[in-house]
């Protein structure tokens, strides 16, 4: 009995899967660069010449005050709570796959369910924001 009491919490354990985080800058390389360019100002191949507008990804936080606004920017790159000046060349990152979702609290102190690759895409927006 006693070697049962031990073995099954290390089955149970082997049975819960780990949970991959994505490499948020990877991700922003994939899907971000083109219009933002690879240092997040705005430069990408894709909007220069052709007439449209990226914004510098690197200044959200100065825009704001010197606050990161984590919870608006995961909204906006998922393709919830845009402005209707957001061109239509902006993608809605959450129709497609980001990954499996985790729980977030967020600022009302309620928990949202979060893909893990949103959370990391706004990881790496946070690490390159110039004050």
């Amino acid at each position: 009995m006693r070697l049962s009491a031990l073995f099954i919490p290390l089955m149970l354990a082997a049975c819960v899967e780990e949970l991959e985080i994505p490499d948020g800058r990877a991700s922003f390389m994939e899907n971000c660069a083109g219009c933002h360019g690879v240092d997040g100002k705005g430069s990408g191949p894709l909007v220069t010449g052709v007439g449209l507008i990226a914004a510098d990804l690197t200044m959200i936080s100065a825009r704001k005050g010197g606050t990161f606004p984590r919870q608006d920017i995961m909204a906006i790159i998922d393709g919830l709570d845009r402005d209707p000046h957001f061109s239509n060349a902006m993608p809605e990152f959450g129709a497609g796959d980001l990954g499996e979702a985790v729980i977030v609290e967020g600022e009302d102190g309620l928990g949202t369910p979060t893909p893990v690759g949103l959370i990391a895409l706004a990881d790496y927006l946070e690490s390159i924001q110039e004050l």
